[in-house]
């Protein structure tokens, strides 16, 4: 396995494999890897004969209150995990590297990043574009893999692809999941024994909006409601958001759901913010 610190080098490295007819299978992430990111790797690597991973915690997508400098750096391990997971190229750059002295030009997506995580983390996506649209300028992936549990990014990520013509296929890879439902995350190891018992609710609160759907419950404001209602019962989780949204438009939904609607969430489980979601289909 070759790790690459250098930006240059590493576009260098990726034209050279497509010129060579290796197709590059990518999977973007910010470290601290854990299962979920493993089974990202593994669909990169079924897709692709060269399996990249880009570790990058990335400053621009985190806005001035938010965990930056906390946020675990575990390269060792990380390396470790790519390693065995069969990886082929690590892409492991500088903060200066990605965002040279002077850097003004950003990314922005103007329609889905209103809601959810988009209005309640200004800018956030706009980093998550940018950082995005540089990795893959770099990496020249034919097919790069993003996880389902960030579903408003997944979507973003996609319109981005679209409108910018990136010659990008976007491959979404299933929510990995603790045994009692709660979905795998780098912040979990920030929460308490208490906590972490609780934090369980996010993923209790999507199945009882599920039950509800599949009883024949379509008004998103009571299934929002029977939501809100099971979060309130756990003491240390403190909703950010918790709506239902139109799965394509992320536009929140005011008339009964008749077409494919996306069930997300934001709670605050002690100081971790986590996410969930689920898609309810008609």
């Amino acid at each position: 396995m070759r790790i690459i610190e250098s930006a240059l080098e590493m576009q260098q490295t990726a034209l050279v494999l497509r010129a060579q007819g290796e197709r590059i299978g990518f999977v973007p992430t910010m470290g601290n890897l854990h299962a979920g990111h493993l089974s990202l790797i593994r669909i990169a690597r079924q897709q692709a004969g060269t399996a990249v991973v880009s570790i990058f915690v990335n400053p621009t997508q985190f806005g001035p209150n938010e965990d930056y400098a906390a946020y675990p750096r575990t390269f060792a391990a990380d390396r470790a995990a790519c390693e065995r997971a069969g990886v082929d190229l690590v892409f492991h750059p500088a903060v200066t590297e990605m965002y040279p002295e002077g850097a003004s030009v950003s990314v922005t997506e103007n329609a889905l990043s209103r809601t959810l995580c988009g209005a309640s983390r200004p800018g956030h996506f706009d980093g998550v574009c940018t950082i995005v649209a540089k990795l893959f300028h770099l990496i020249q992936p034919h097919v790069a893999v993003f996880g389902e549990k960030d579903a408003q990014q997944l979507r973003i990520i996609r319109r981005m692809v679209r409108d910018l013509r990136m010659p990008v296929e976007i491959v979404a890879g299933p929510t990995v999941r603790e045994p009692d439902g709660l979905a795998l995350s780098s912040r979990n190891q920030y929460l308490d024994a208490d906590q972490r018992r609780q934090a369980a609710c996010l993923h209790l609160a999507l199945e009882e909006c599920r039950r509800r759907f599949a009883a024949g419950m379509r008004d998103p404001r009571e299934l929002a409601a029977a939501m809100r209602a099971l979060i309130a019962r756990h003491p240390a989780a403190r909703p950010d958001y918790i709506e239902i949204v139109d799965n394509e438009t992320l536009a929140p939904l005011t008339g009964p759901i008749v077409r494919p609607a996306l069930a997300a969430l934001a709670v605050r489980v002690g100081a971790p913010r986590l996410i969930d979601n689920t898609v309810l289909t008609p």
